[in-house]
């Protein structure tokens, strides 16, 4: 089994920054893509920011020269920093890793149990 523990949510003004991490722990061989992802109220989760093993990234629109997405594949940690927040970045973050336990059975997703990110004066 693995888990994903996220940290670093919490309420900040407009224009102030956050940064999130997402640590794996478990059974793990190799991890592939982890990405962030967003929940809003009344909204569907939304794709934020994903990273591969080899570091290349890709952001939705909304979020593009604002936050970054790196990773530290020694400690099985990937971050997301946020700067120049808007009241709309309010949401639930989830981590998600695509996960390899072992060379004999295919890869899977797990989820972390989310952070809130309430950005408000």
């Amino acid at each position: 089994q693995v888990q994903l523990v996220e940290s670093g949510g919490g309420l900040v003004q407009p224009g102030g920054s956050l940064r999130l991490s997402c640590a794996a722990s478990g059974n793990i061989f190799s991890i592939y893509t982890m990405d962030w992802r967003r929940q809003a109220p009344g909204k569907q989760r939304e794709l934020v920011a994903s990273i591969t093993s080899g570091g290349s990234t890709n952001y939705t629109d909304s979020v593009k020269g604002r936050f970054t997405i790196s990773r530290d594949n020694a400690k099985n940690t990937v971050y997301l920093q946020m700067n120049s927040l808007k009241p709309e970045d309010t949401a639930v973050y989830f981590c998600n890793a695509e996960v390899l336990s072992s060379l004999a059975i295919p890869p899977r997703r797990y989820w972390g149990q989310g952070t809130q990110v309430t950005v408000s004066s």
